[in-house]
């Protein structure tokens, strides 16, 4: 793409302007929809072959290795995930559903809380690992034919999957219709296009690295996401950030492609957090995260909704 040249395409009634190109996919900030994705949008098959048996092994072969290694970490994220969800739910509203639950640590971390836990997780690999830690996973898609078998929950949790699905407004009214009333969902994307990247890309000379098709079809941001779980009968009650790792790009610390150097960095982000809730300034951390979150900053998009009682669809 030419610099400073606005390009515009439209693709089965998906218009708008080009924001980033890469392996044959260009991401537009598409006027119907209201956030950025790619076109043309994969098919289900297409998708469905991807991640029951490739994701993991082609993707992200060393994701469960490196889970475990990060496990005390994750399960301090996961106790302050559970203590949101708990905040907004009485004592005896605690069945939760968890779609694409990866090898099921945060679904663990919910049933030794005393939560009845209950996994959708469609990669083989992962499900099996979940089975393993004696989870009830069920190794499907959640789609319509799927979801009304598995009944109603008081809270849905879904990490790092809108940006995998090619309608995430027909997901989440689907989610919405298998909610109990006042249902709690947390909902965690990347915070794709944020300031820091901007920066990384006009300025640094930085490709635009998180641009991954097909992989990831959607690209959201606080303001985008918000917009879309409020069409679809969600009211939003709290907004983070995650830990802005792009900073240390800017700071010099270039991890694109260097494994040891990001996870180096990882692991500062880590110890970062971990001091922070040792020492018991764990508000003082959601605060600062809430604060980013208010500014568009950090790497993802971490939003808490309540479904709306008075949405008629």
């Amino acid at each position: 793409m030419v610099e400073n040249q606005i390009i515009q395409k439209n693709w089965q009634g998906h218009e708008g302007t080009v924001v980033a190109s890469a392996n044959g996919f260009d991401v537009i900030d598409c006027k119907l929809c209201g956030f950025k994705h790619i076109i043309p949008i994969p098919t289900e098959e297409e998708l469905e072959k991807a991640y029951q048996h490739d994701y993991y092994i082609q993707e992200k072969p060393l994701y469960i290795e490196r889970y475990r290694e990060d496990l005390d970490w994750w399960n301090m994220v996961y106790a302050q995930r559970y203590a949101i969800l708990e905040q907004h739910l009485p004592a005896e509203r605690r069945r939760l559903l968890d779609i694409g639950s990866g090898p099921g640590f945060f679904l663990l971390n919910g049933k030794k809380r005393g939560w009845q836990v209950k996994g959708i997780e469609p990669s083989m690999q992962a499900a099996k690992h979940s089975l393993g830690l004696g989870l009830d996973i069920e190794n499907v898609f959640f789609t319509e034919t799927t979801a009304p078998k598995f009944g109603h929950f008081d809270a849905i949790n879904m990490g790092e999957v809108l940006e995998h699905i090619p309608d995430p407004a027909a997901l989440l009214s689907l989610v919405n219709g298998q909610l109990n009333d006042n249902g709690m969902v947390c909902i965690i994307v990347p915070n794709d296009f944020n300031p820091f990247q901007m920066v990384l890309r006009d300025h640094l000379g930085f490709e635009p690295w998180w641009v991954a098709p097909p992989h990831h079809i959607n690209y959201f941001d606080f303001d985008s996401l918000s917009r879309l779980v409020e069409r679809c009968g969600f009211e939003v009650v709290h907004k983070e950030a995650t830990f802005p790792i792009d900073m240390f790009l800017l700071m010099g610390d270039n991890y694109i492609g260097n494994d040891e150097l990001g996870r180096a960095c990882h692991t500062k982000r880590m110890n970062f957090e971990k001091a922070m809730n040792q020492s018991g300034l764990g508000n003082v951390l959601t605060d600062l995260y809430s604060a980013f979150a208010s500014q568009g900053m950090g790497r993802e998009v971490v939003l808490y909704m309540k479904k709306n009682s008075e949405f008629i669809e």
